[in-house]
C-alpha cells in the first residue's frame, strides 16, 4: 500500500528480454535502503525487488504488467518515480495507492502557467465514471487532483516542487502515463454496477 507521495526518482540502467519478462536495473539513491521482496512503487505500479547490487537494484515486468502499463515502453536513461509502501503510523499526506495501475491515459496539452504547469490527460471511454471533479488519482505513482473533468479527460496542476521532484516534467504531448483510479471511487462504482444486475 502506497499514498502516492513521491519519494525520489531511479535512472533505468539497464533493460533486457527474458522470455515474455522484462528485467530492468535502476539505479536511485534509495537502492541501497530496499531488501530483496520489497514492494517498491515504479511509476505507481507495485513492483517486488528481486536482485541488489549497491547502489542499483532489479525488478522484473510480467506480461500483464507490460500490457496494462507504459513500462514496455521504458529506455535506458528513463526516469522512474519511486515510493515505498507507507508505514502505518502516521499521516497519509495523500490518498490510498495500491500500485495495482488500471489503464495508461495520453497526454493531450501540457501548459506552462508561468510558476505552475497543467496538464490534461485522455483515458480509456470505460474509465470515465471513476473520474470527478476534485477527485484524487495516482498518476506515474504521484497522488494528484483532478479537475475540468469530461467524460474522458481531466486536468491537473503541477506545483514547481512536483514538477522538478518527480518524472512529470519529462511528460509532453502524446506520451503515456500510468494511472490508477481512487480505490473508494472503484468500490463504490462496482456496487452501483451489481445494484441493475441482480436482482
Amino acid at each position: 500500500m502506497f499514498t502516492g507521495i513521491i519519494e525520489t526518482m531511479g535512472m533505468v540502467e539497464s533493460i533486457e528480454k527474458e522470455g515474455s519478462n522484462s528485467i530492468f536495473w535502476l539505479n536511485s539513491p534509495l537502492s541501497n535502503t530496499f531488501k530483496i521482496d520489497q514492494s517498491v512503487a515504479h511509476n505507481g505500479v507495485c513492483l517486488t525487488i528481486d536482485q541488489l547490487s549497491e547502489d542499483k537494484h532489479r525488478v522484473t515486468a510480467i506480461s500483464e504488467t507490460l500490457e496494462k502499463t507504459e513500462l514496455g515502453s521504458w529506455k535506458v536513461g528513463a526516469l522512474v518515480n519511486l515510493e515505498r509502501c507507507m508505514v502505518m503510523n502516521g499521516r497519509i499526506d495523500g490518498h490510498i495507492v495500491q500500485g495495482h495501475v488500471d489503464c495508461t491515459a495520453t497526454c493531450l496539452e501540457k501548459i506552462d502557467k508561468d510558476g505552475s504547469w497543467e496538464f490534461r490527460f485522455l483515458i480509456p471511454p470505460q474509465f470515465s465514471a471513476l473520474i470527478i471533479e476534485k477527485g484524487s488519482i495516482c498518476l506515474n505513482g504521484i497522488s494528484l487532483t483532478i479537475f475540468n473533468v469530461s467524460i474522458d479527460e481531466f486536468s491537473v496542476a503541477i506545483i514547481p516542487y512536483t514538477f522538478t521532484h518527480t518524472n512529470i516534467g519529462t511528460i509532453e504531448v502524446g506520451m503515456r502515463v500510468n494511472i490508477e483510479f481512487d480505490i473508494i471511487g472503484k468500490y463504490a462504482n462496482r456496487i452501483a454496477e451489481l445494484k441493475t444486475t441482480i436482482k
